[in-house]
């Protein structure tokens, strides 16, 4: 106990480290035995090739600025995008 100003006040302390691991092997869990990692990145990958494909001249402007912002990752030379 701490005396702050004449008032006490209780230190109250939880460690949630458990719960979080129980909580990600659920989650593991619920995503099975099928689940791919790698195949999801690349899928979500060609899922930005295609959002960034056949931009018209006023949206690739759009895009161009967002890139130098820092907003938008450039997507690199031979992708959909280019």
């Amino acid at each position: 106990m701490s005396h702050d100003s004449g008032r006490a006040h209780i230190v109250f302390e939880m460690d949630l480290s458990l719960h979080e691991t129980r909580r990600r092997a659920e989650v593991v869990a619920a995503l099975g035995p099928d689940w791919d990692p790698l195949a999801v990145m690349r899928a979500e990958e060609e899922a930005y090739d295609l959002l960034y494909s056949g931009l018209d001249e006023r949206q690739r402007e759009t895009y161009d600025m967002l890139v130098a912002a820092g907003v938008l990752p450039r997507r690199g030379a031979g992708r959909a995008s280019d």
